[in-house]
């Protein structure tokens, strides 16, 4: 089926229509990811974008159930140059087109996506149109000017989950490869898992299950709150620790979160905020936040932690960043993005609060700094 991309300069792309049958307007942003398009497909904070692969052949290892990172898809559409007409990896469980198609998300091939990822790179992220329903040009235009985009929306409760649940999953221990003679099957040869010794809760903005596994694997016993939750109602479970997850679009617009995080400054509790939680974070602490002209978004970002000079190339997601200038001062910026110098990681000089703007559970993208979570449970053994 013929499909095509319109975006509110005027710009329209031609391509060939799979997944689903339907128009969906979004935020068109640039992945620079080479693997990893399930992840980012299920990953919740990018939910209200067009998402366009910078890579050229997506769908050669399709899709399996294991490493989905929410309980759906969260993309408008998925923008790419070719998809792969053949998959193959034992873990895959169907095609990428027919995931896309059960979960009513079109996506479009045979864009060039090179000279669209340069378009995003000079005009910034444009809001857009994919469209499989054959609509014409003008059609589409009209429908991605008229879109209301990303500033002062709140997309948090719309992928948040609606009640409170401890997360308990076989999925949170680290497999291991091995020889299906040998085991009957590779899959199941799990690393076993230690006892889950210290409670926290973690604040779900949209938070991906890698998160949650990663912290399973630490030892702490995680109860998952709403987005919407109370300090109080947070406090009432006795958290020996506080997370604050990831999650889509603008944090200016959730007044309900900034001040739960607040509220729980001054209680002394250990707080670690990612990605959103960490411009939460930000706000709650008397900060500023302010729109990117495109966004960081692949597992290639190079930052620097100014207090170590370690370089950590980490994985990124995000479409808004900390004023650094609206900082108080009991706030150090102790890591910044090489590209751009925008603010990467935060903490409070006096209380046990750190924060990066990163994704340090990787996935996908590269393990250099995993050792957050560890650094999270030293904090809470430490206070």
């Amino acid at each position: 089926m013929k499909a095509i991309l319109a975006l509110e300069d005027g710009t329209v792309y031609g391509g060939e229509g799979f997944g689903a049958r339907c128009t969906a307007r979004g935020e068109v942003c640039f992945n620079t990811s080479m693997t990893g398009y399930q992840e980012i497909l299920t990953d919740p904070s990018y939910k209200g974008q067009i998402v366009t692969m910078t890579y050229p052949l997506i769908g050669n290892y399709g899709v399996n159930v294991e490493d989905i990172e929410s309980w759906q898809p969260h993309v408008g559409g998925l923008v790419i140059r070719e998809l792969a007409p053949l998959h193959s990896n034992w873990r895959a469980d169907e095609p990428l087109g027919d995931y896309l198609l059960r979960h009513g998300i079109p996506g479009i091939q045979g864009v060039d996506t090179r000279a669209l990822t340069k378009r995003l790179r000079v005009r910034g992220a444009l809001k857009g149109v994919i469209s499989t329903e054959g609509i014409a040009d003008e059609d589409a235009l009209e429908q991605a000017r008229s879109w209301h985009g990303l500033a002062g929306v709140d997309y948090v409760r719309e992928v948040t989950h609606p009640n409170d649940f401890v997360w308990e999953d076989a999925s949170s221990a680290n497999f291991r490869l091995a020889t299906a003679e040998t085991t009957g099957n590779p899959r199941q040869v799990r690393d076993p898992l230690p006892p889950a010794d210290i409670p926290i809760v973690a604040y779900d903005f949209g938070i991906k299950y890698n998160i949650l596994r990663r912290l399973r694997q630490r030892g702490f016993q995680v109860r998952v709150v709403p987005a919407h939750t109370p300090a109080a109602d947070a406090l009432a479970h006795r958290p020996a620790g506080i997370f604050l997850s990831n999650g889509p679009g603008d944090p200016a617009a959730l007044g309900y979160a900034v001040q739960a995080v607040r509220d729980l400054i001054p209680t002394g509790i250990p707080i670690f905020g990612i990605c959103l939680g960490h411009q939460i974070l930000g706000l709650a602490m008397g900060g500023r936040t302010f729109k990117l002209k495109f966004g960081h978004r692949g597992g290639n970002q190079p930052v620097k932690n100014l207090e170590s000079g370690q370089v950590e190339i980490t994985s990124q997601n995000h479409g808004f960043a900390v004023d650094p200038a609206s900082l108080p001062p009991e706030i150090v910026v102790d890591r910044i993005n090489l590209n751009d110098q925008t603010v990467e990681g935060m903490r409070h000089r006096q209380r046990p609060i750190f924060c990066v703007q990163y994704h340090p559970e990787a996935s996908p993208g590269p393990h250099d700094t995993t050792s957050l979570f560890d650094q999270f449970r030293q904090t809470i053994e430490k206070s």
